[in-house]
């Protein structure tokens, strides 16, 4: 009678042990998951073209998009053709955004140490982001490394293409296996023709213009000529933004579509 006592008693150790091991081991798994990731893509490039006009990246339209994402849970990081420091500017300080992400130096050590495009595994991104500034339309376009990454996301993983104002620049090549554009038969926004100034030194050295690209690879490209109004579009998971008023707005459009996939 002890013995079997016993035994009642040790099975009923050991299930007991069984269950609180689940749920310890369930726990441990809620509290080890991953953060999701959003992959930012900037320019190196310091001139426009091979001119002696210094150029960057929007400082706004990354912080702007960074903390909406931040927000969301999102952990990001930065790729650029060359990987290292990339040149930022249109810095306003009285913009209490931008204050904040100025003085945080882990941030802006990650502007420092962006990654080269051969470390980047696109799998373990939902998204990914291109900012502008005059330094988007030089080397970031024609990458086919960063091409091959944004094209995993979206083609294969179902993931995000996103941009603002001349990042927009970065999506104009984009093909699929098929070879068809990304853009081709979608609606499109990016900095328009119509806000650029065509007869200036800075804008004959751009490669091409971003409105008349996605026209020519057959997309639908709409914008405000109001501008500075926070104007962007969303087609499926594609989603672009006019100028540095959007890019908040443009993250938040990501973070809402993939919480929909």
């Amino acid at each position: 009678m002890k013995k079997t006592i016993y035994t009642l008693l040790l099975c009923t150790s050991l299930i007991f042990s069984c269950v609180e091991n689940t749920n310890n081991s369930s726990i441990a798994t809620e509290h080890e998951k991953t953060p999701e990731r959003i992959l930012f893509i900037v320019s190196n490039a310091h001139f426009y073209g091979d001119s002696d006009r210094n150029t960057s990246n929007h400082f706004s339209e990354i912080v702007h998009a960074y903390d909406v994402f931040e927000n969301a849970g999102y952990d990001i990081d930065f790729v650029s053709p060359e990987g290292g420091a990339i040149p930022i500017g249109y810095i306003n300080t009285s913009d209490s955004i931008q204050k904040r992400y100025i003085y945080n130096n882990d941030f802006m050590d990650d502007l420092e140490s962006t990654q080269k495009p051969n470390v980047i595994k696109a799998i373990d991104y939902k998204a990914v982001y291109y900012g502008g500034g005059g330094a988007a339309m030089f080397g970031v376009a024609d990458n086919k490394a960063i091409q091959d990454i944004a094209m995993q996301i979206y083609e294969n993983q179902g993931g995000i293409v996103s941009s603002i104002c001349h990042g927009t620049a970065g999506i104009v090549n984009l093909q699929f296996k098929d070879g068809s554009y990304l853009v081709a038969g979608k609606k499109v926004n990016g900095f328009p023709d119509a806000f650029e100034n065509m007869e200036a030194d800075y804008y004959k050295t751009f490669p091409f213009s971003i409105q008349q690209k996605i026209i020519e690879r057959g997309g639908d490209f709409q914008f405000s000529s109001e501008g500075w109004d926070d104007f962007m579009i969303t087609d499926g998971r594609l989603i672009t933004g006019q100028d540095p008023s959007a890019a908040a707005s443009v993250a938040k459009k990501v973070v809402e579509t993939l919480e929909q996939l």
